[in-house]
This record gives C-alpha cells, sequence and structure tokens, in this order.
C-alpha cells in the first residue's frame, strides 16, 4: 500500500512516496525541489506568476513519479505561502488536474501537528518532552509535545523565514554584520513570545535550512538523508557553520560542499535564525531530522488506508 504526499512550502516542494513494512513506514522515494514559491510574498502578498509556473512545472514532475511509483493515497498541503498570499488558486487548479485531489491550504495548528508527528519518525530521543523547530521560507513552527504520547502542550507559528528575513534585511554581498544582526533582532522580537516552559527539552531541527547547516558541517559532497537524520550539531558547531557561510561572496558560497546553490542566497538568514531560536530556549545542541510534514501526512495517509 503505497502512499504520496507533497508538502508545497515557501522555499522548496517536497515529495514522499512511501508504504508500509512490517508495521514502518519506509520512503519508497523522495525528492525536493526548490522552487521559491513565495518570492516576494513578504513585500506584496501575491504569488508571482513566474514562482507559480515554476511551482506547477515541478508539480508535474511529481505527478509523472507518483504515477510511476504506483501510490493509491495521494495528499497535497500547502503551508506558509499558501496561507499569507493570494494568487495561489493557479496552483491549485493544476493540483486537481494532476493529481485528481484538492491542494489543502493548512492551518499553523495543523502544520505543528504533522511537523511534530513527522519529525520524531525514525529518531531515537529519550522518552518524554521534545521542542521540534521547522525554518521554512516563510515562517517558523515551534511545537513542544510529548513523543510518547504526541500530545502537544505548545505550538505555534510565527512569520519569520529564510526567504522573507533575506527579502527583507539582506542588500549585501556577503550580508554585512548590520543585516545579520538585523534578522537576529526580527528572529529574537518574534521568539520573545515562546514561553519558557519549552526550555529544557531536546530540542528537533527539521526542514531545508537545519539539514543543510548538517549537511555543510558534515561535508557532504553528496547529500546523504541517513548521515543527517539523528545528526546531533552543538550551537557552537552551527554558529561557526553560519558564520563561514555569511563570511563568503554568494558565487563562492554556492560551491561549499553540502549546499544546495539554489538555497545560497537563503541559508545565512536561516542559519542566523536557527541560532537566534537555539539561544532563545538555552538548547546546547540540536538534533537534525530529515523529515517533516510531509512524514507526517503520509503516517496519516497510510493508516487511513488500511
Amino acid at each position: 500500500m503505497r502512499v504520496a504526499a507533497i508538502d508545497i512550502g515557501t522555499n522548496t516542494v517536497l515529495l514522499l512516496v512511501a508504504e508500509e513494512r512490517d508495521g514502518v513506514l519506509v520512503a519508497v522515494e523522495e525528492h525536493a525541489t526548490i522552487t521559491r514559491l513565495g518570492q516576494g510574498v513578504d513585500k506584496t502578498r501575491v504569488l508571482a506568476p513566474e514562482a507559480v509556473e515554476r511551482t506547477n512545472a515541478c508539480l508535474d514532475r511529481y505527478a509523472d513519479i507518483v504515477t510511476r511509483l504506483g501510490a493509491v493515497r495521494t495528499d497535497v498541503v500547502g503551508t506558509s505561502a499558501m496561507r499569507d498570499a493570494g494568487g495561489g488558486e493557479a496552483v491549485r487548479v493544476h493540483v486537481k488536474a494532476r493529481f485528481g485531489v484538492d491542494a489543502r491550504t493548512i492551518s499553523g495548528d495543523e502544520e505543528a501537528r504533522l511537523t511534530f508527528g513527522g519529525a520524531l519518525s525514525g529518531l531515537s530521543l529519550p522518552e518524554g518532552r521534545v521542542v521540534v523547530f521547522d525554518i521554512g521560507g516563510g515562517s517558523t513552527e515551534v511545537v513542544d509535545g510529548d513523543r510518547t504520547t504526541r500530545a502537544i502542550t505548545f505550538a505555534h507559528s510565527y512569520d519569520v523565514g529564510s526567504v522573507r528575513l533575506t527579502e527583507r534585511h539582506v542588500r549585501s554581498d556577503p550580508p554585512s554584520e548590520e543585516e545579520r544582526a538585523a534578522v537576529a533582532r526580527t528572529a529574537d522580537e518574534a521568539f520573545a513570545s515562546v514561553p519558557d516552559s519549552v526550555r529544557g527539552a531536546p530540542v528537533v531541527g527539521i526542514a531545508g535550512t537545519i539539514t543543510t547547516l548538517a549537511a555543510v558541517s558534515l561535508g557532504m559532497s553528496t547529500y546523504d538523508s541517513s548521515l543527517v537524520h539523528g545528526h546531533v550539531m552543538p550551537l557552537a558547531e552551527l554558529e561557526r557553520v553560519v558564520a563561514m557561510l555569511a563570511g563568503v561572496p554568494l558565487e563562492e558560497r554556492k560551491t561549499i560542499p553540502g549546499l544546495e546553490p539554489k538555497r545560497a542566497d537563503v541559508i545565512v538568514a536561516g542559519g542566523v535564525l536557527a541560532v537566534a531560536f537555539l539561544r532563545h530556549v538555552g538548547a546546547p545542541s540540536v538534533v537534525v531530522s530529515d523529515r517533516g510534514v510531509r512524514w507526517g501526512l503520509a503516517e496519516q495517509l497510510a493508516n487511513t488506508s488500511l
């Protein structure tokens, strides 16, 4: 029984085709494509036609993959950019035509629940509380919950993300100290409302910003999710990697092992956000998860398919 889950994010469109084997959900094939759907959304609140075109072209490729692999159930969701901006109807119509399902624009609460469940899949962590944070292109989700029961005690979506803050604050190449400080201040202001109760639990980071920073730290010439998933990154190492990336011009940054070139222009702001969050909650390190919303969706699809 194969299922397909697609997460249309502000920066990246993710596809997971998975199946259950011996009661465990296993990936058959995964893809991540940077389409930058949220291009300019922070200013215009409208999806740019060229961004919609890139996203729909990606969805065409994904539809072919889903058909080839024989997935029997498919779910497609949109997150921050689809929530925040007008113009999403062209994407929704395209999804309906290619996949035969409606593209759901999920709420921040549902995104938090799917993020939490998906992020913890396949990780070895102590029982009890865990905090998951997901830096996307347009927003950052913070979820505090119980690993065992999956009960969530706090969840909030903050309007700070790697694309949004790059467009808002970064003008120089490489980003100046003042620009990085402006990103950090905006992040600190956003995270000021994270309750003190979030402190003290293990922290898990998901999505492209944190997995990319881990891949750079590990010096990966070819991305290997099996090495990234579960990797523990101390705060000091995270700070070192962000400072290194911020210290070189964009064209040189694109050549650094572990860094997807299309992410190179927004990775510094994303890294500053990650550092700001860990500092705010007093976390000495972050456990990196290569999973997230798409895995939560796939688990849901697999369970309802049985």
